[in-house]
């Protein structure tokens, strides 16, 4: 992926730094695959504020994104890759050898004309699908399973990979992008290869209103809040505000929120790096 750096013409493209999306080959969606989004605005069904700096935004359509790739043994010919506004990761769309169109996370590097193909035995190559059991160690992968048939759940957002590290009996070990190493069923399925838009996380928008764009509205400090609005509000001047704190309360830095007792904690073989 390449960025593009901004003349600073305006105050707004002085520390612009933006994506020059060379990867993508079109900006027109497939209409078959599209579905309409409503906006939230961060209200619930009663209309009561659930979730504060969320409303506005340019209007979408939501993508059909297949994260199940349970189209077995038939090849599928990559015929464009595209922005999708609901995501990080750039989508490819796929043409079945019957015809049928989908859409997957495109993996980083792949090309138009690609043969791509899912299956139990299919070979571990660049943008297939297949169970962890067949995929050779130390092979990079994207888009897993946690449970078999519900479709992948782990390493979707944009330049995010894993790694097969072991198999043991059932169980494949998988060392997580935060860099936790848990085991999977190796009846899952996994995509092979990394997640496109690597540089994503080194763009910078570069004004408020480009926030705006994507629907995020301003979001203020805690300790500039009075102690009526936030825990670590108040005090005379520019007095700090205790320890950091969520609205409600919940310790924000060190406080452990994962139920002890949960029942997937016996997958977790060691916990990912603080």
């Amino acid at each position: 992926m390449a960025l593009k750096k901004y003349n600073p013409v305006t105050p707004g493209t002085r520390f612009r730094i933006g994506n020059a999306y060379t990867e993508l080959t079109t900006d027109k969606p497939e209409k078959s695959l599209l579905a309409p989004m409503k906006k939230t605005g961060g209200r619930n069904s009663s209309g009561n504020l659930t979730m504060r700096y969320i409303g506005g935004g340019h209007k979408r359509k939501f993508r059909v994104v297949d994260f199940k790739r349970d189209k077995h043994t038939v090849a599928a010919t990559v015929k464009t890759v595209e922005y999708d506004p609901n995501r990080t990761a750039f989508i490819a769309l796929l043409v079945y050898a019957d015809g049928e169109k989908r859409y997957i996370l495109a993996p980083n590097g792949i090309q138009v004309g690609q043969q791509v193909v899912a299956g139990e035995n299919v070979a571990p190559e660049l943008g297939n699908a297949l169970m962890l059991r067949n995929i050779p160690l130390g092979t990079i992968i994207h888009n897993i399973e946690m449970y078999p048939g519900r479709g992948g759940m782990i390493a979707r957002s944009a330049g995010s990979w894993a790694q097969l590290s072991a198999k043991e009996g059932k169980y494949a070990i998988i060392r997580m992008p935060s860099g936790e190493t848990r085991m999977i069923l190796d009846t899952c399925f996994a995509t092979v290869g990394t997640v496109s838009n690597p540089d994503h996380n080194l763009q910078q928008l570069g004004k408020a209103g480009r926030k705006r764009w994507l629907g995020r509205r301003p979001r203020n400090r805690g300790v500039a809040m009075n102690p009526v609005d936030h825990p670590m509000g108040g005090g005379e001047g520019r007095s700090s505000g205790g320890h950091p704190r969520s609205r409600n309360g919940q310790i924000a830095k060190g406080l452990k929120t994962r139920h002890p007792k949960k029942t997937s904690s016996k997958f977790i073989i060691s916990k990912r790096k603080k």
